[in-house]
């Protein structure tokens, strides 16, 4: 638990001594001094078993003459967990003794949280002693610190409410954030701004004062992702020389990589190795950064890049390139980025917030699909089993409103309500918003009404419980989807760079994963909005739109319909795809006015077609595959786990039946990493907990034969859709 929630991941040698070369280096070339001048202050905040500094008190950077000098006054080091906090003592005072032949302790670590000491109420820092408490004191005092070098944490959150598991909250911190980098974002989603390595950067940023370096290795996401375009803006205003050498090792954006042996930490996601320089003597508004970047290739093994780090020794020894931001503060910028912004955008954060009456925007509003954080609950693939779930979720969660009311009669008001209720995730699933709900005493009442029919992955449609309360976050889509008998369709694209694009059109409620799986957040953009109670509809195509694309192709027979599946059929485009695929991995889509209006009605009367498929999948006719049945085995129709064949030329469909004979096209439509068929494959598996009870199960009780039927559907689905792609027009830009 506590590695989840402090990010705990410790720093292979080759990055450490890389690092502080990194540092050596620029003290030398732009302050004239060295980590062991007299005068430089060097702190580590997030320290863990003390490497870096145990590292930074070596010969080659620290001078004898001066350790002992630097050992008392000028090395400061944070550690917030007690047993590495005790090992990063014996370490640093080892190795001191290890040089001087004598002990010292070492008064310059502080056991404490770094980010607490930003917050204004810590005020007197009694934490953990008193000695211990002077120390944060101390630390806190010193006003240049010109050196700050550390891993920082880097998780963005507790995985799990169940776990009881949080990151800490810091309001100081957390605003320093907020009117910084969240201020000046463009993006809707915004969450990996939390992440405590942005933090750890804002607080570095603030901590060395006018002039100094900052040398982190962290999560490389800033460097690309839309959600970072705020903070990026900052970096670049608050030094002047930033160096980011990225060590890839992004396994979500890259399935072929393993984290274990790719990584240069072993785990997930990306990392990189960041130098922030801020030079003596400038005024904060006339920064610009230079801003220098080099990635190693993205196959190589971990070994490979120790190897590098050892041989480029430090930045010094880097083939560097220097980036030049655009205006939206994307650093890696590519050739067709001017061409891009030409297009019309399909929405935008600004457009939305004045219900699209600037006109500028092919939608008025846009939202993601529904996040309930508690899928197993909320989810199922028939009605009845899905009213027995929230039947029994309701009376649990109802029995903790009881339970709590009971304990706050008998001793008070409860103050910990994480550690108050009942964390059994086969109890309830519990959320920030539900747990708020059981303070507030808030009971709930079964209504079958709130039974819709949603669209949880491609081609699998579920039944959800849509509850305001018990869905953690149902963005707009009760204004897209208000009622069962809303007649609504909706564009749904996912924006990640860790997937390929991706869109996929829907007639009912969709999941925020619902265009290429977790990580992947879908947006998607209505034909309509309505009212709440959906007695009022609304043209989601503005009036502005539609004349745009009137006086364009001179034709004022198009309609907002018509816009509507250009769209989709645009966005299906092989070329418009590979053209401005590193585009679509940051930003929402834009739209080209393509060809002439014989093209327009081309694209539009192709994307009405694809929409058709992709929303009524469940009545085409199945593709004819070859039915080869196991003759030792009974006849069976129900599906445990399907699975393709090596081959992939068919679908085992369980022990008795093989479904034969996918044509090849049927695997080339692929929404995210994976084909529609495999989509279907993977969602509709029998799944049981550890004692072979059954957790949920895809075979319709009434229709014995539905997912033989639905895998063909999904081949001709497949097909036909290869086919009315290959068809489009050329891609033709004004």
């Amino acid at each position: 638990k506590q590695a989840d929630v402090l990010g705990v991941v410790y720093t292979p040698q080759p990055l450490v001594q890389f690092m502080i070369a990194s540092v050596e280096h620029v003290l030398r070339e732009h302050f004239d001094t060295t980590l062991g001048a007299k005068g430089v202050h060097i702190f580590d905040p997030f320290t863990g078993t003390g490497n870096f500094i145990v590292n930074i008190m070596q010969p080659e950077h620290i001078p004898g003459s001066a350790l002992k000098h630097k050992y008392a006054h000028e090395l400061h080091c944070n550690e917030v967990s007690l047993l590495p906090y005790y090992v990063a003592s014996m370490n640093i005072e080892h190795a001191y003794y290890e040089r001087m032949k004598q002990y010292e302790p070492f008064e310059g670590i502080c056991l404490v949280d770094t980010f607490e000491t930003v917050e204004k109420e810590q005020g007197e820092f009694d934490i953990f002693n008193e000695a211990n408490s002077e120390r944060v004191k101390r630390q806190r005092a010193v006003k240049d610190i010109r050196v700050v070098i550390a891993n920082p944490p880097y998780n963005a959150g507790q995985i799990d409410e169940n776990d009881n598991n949080k990151n800490r909250r810091y309001p100081e911190m957390d605003a320093k954030v907020k009117r910084t980098y969240a201020a000046d974002g463009t993006a809707t989603l915004q969450r990996k701004l939390w992440d405590p390595y942005v933090k750890a950067i804002k607080f570095a940023t603030d901590r060395i004062g006018d002039t100094g370096v900052v040398c982190y290795v962290n999560n490389n996401s800033f460097l690309t992702e839309n959600s970072f375009d705020g903070m990026r803006k900052h970096l670049a205003q608050d030094f002047d020389l930033i160096y980011v050498l990225d060590l890839g090792g992004n396994v979500r954006k890259n399935p072929t990589l393993s984290g274990t042996t790719h990584n240069v930490f072993g785990i997930q996601v990306g990392v990189s190795i960041n130098v922030f320089v801020r030079l003596a003597g400038k005024a904060k508004e006339k920064r610009r950064a230079i801003i220098y970047h080099h990635a190693v290739p993205i196959p190589w093994r971990k070994e490979e890049k120790y190897f590098y780090l050892e041989g480029a020794k430090s930045i010094a020894g880097v083939k560097w390139k220097r980036l030049k931001p655009n205006a939206r503060h994307d650093w890696l910028t590519h050739a067709g980025e001017k061409e891009f912004r030409a297009l019309v955008p399909m929405g935008s954060k600004d457009a939305k917030a004045v219900g699209g009456a600037a006109g500028d925007t092919i939608f008025r509003t846009y939202s993601l699909g529904v996040g309930t954080n508690r899928d197993d609950w909320v989810f199922d693939f028939t009605d009845a089993a899905l009213e027995s779930k929230v039947r029994l979720l309701i009376k649990n969660y109802n029995s903790e409103v009881s339970r709590l009311a009971d304990e706050v009669e008998e001793n008070g008001d409860i103050k910990d309500i994480d550690s108050f209720v009942n964390s059994d995730p086969r109890f309830i699933k519990w959320t920030d918003r539900l747990k708020g709900a059981v303070l507030e005493r808030r009971k709930l009442t079964f209504d079958r009404s709130k039974i819709r029919s949603a669209i949880y992955r491609p081609f699998s449609r579920r039944c959800l419980y849509f509850d305001e309360l018990l869905i953690h976050r149902r963005y707009q889509q009760h204004r897209v989807f208000p009622t069962p008998a809303s007649k609504n369709l909706a564009i749904a694209v996912n924006i990640t760079a860790e997937r390929p694009f991706c869109c996929l059109m829907v007639d009912v409620i969709p999941t925020k994963e619902i265009a290429g799986g977790f990580g992947s957040p879908a947006q998607c953009f209505p034909l309509y909005t309505y009212s709440e109670d959906g007695k009022e509809r609304r043209d989601n195509i503005p009036r502005s739109t539609l004349d745009r694309f009137l006086i364009h192709y001179d034709d004022d027979t198009i309609t907002r319909e018509q816009i509507f599946h250009y769209v989709y059929a645009v966005l299906h485009h092989p070329d418009y795809r590979a053209r401005y695929a590193e585009n679509l991995k940051r930003e929402l889509p834009r739209i080209p006015l393509t060809g002439t209006a014989e093209d327009f009605h081309a694209f539009a009367t192709a994307g009405r077609k694809l929409a058709d498929l992709h929303v009524g999948y469940e009545s085409v006719k199945p593709f004819k595959l070859k039915r080869i049945e196991n003759p030792e085995v009974p006849p069976n129709w129900r599906v445990e786990a399907m699975k393709l064949s090596k081959d992939e030329r068919a679908v085992i469909y369980n022990d008795w039946l093989t479904l034969d004979g996918i044509p090849p096209e049927a695997l080339e439509y692929r929404l995210g990493n994976r084909s529609a068929l495999a989509w279907v494959i993977d969602q509709y598996r029998t799944e049981r907990d550890a004692d072979g009870e059954l957790l949920s199960d895809p075979n319709p009780p009434e229709d014995e034969e539905a997912l033989v039927r639905l895998v063909g559907q999904v081949v001709t689905v497949s097909v036909e859709t290869m086919k009315l792609i290959r068809a489009l027009p050329d891609f033709k830009l004004p």
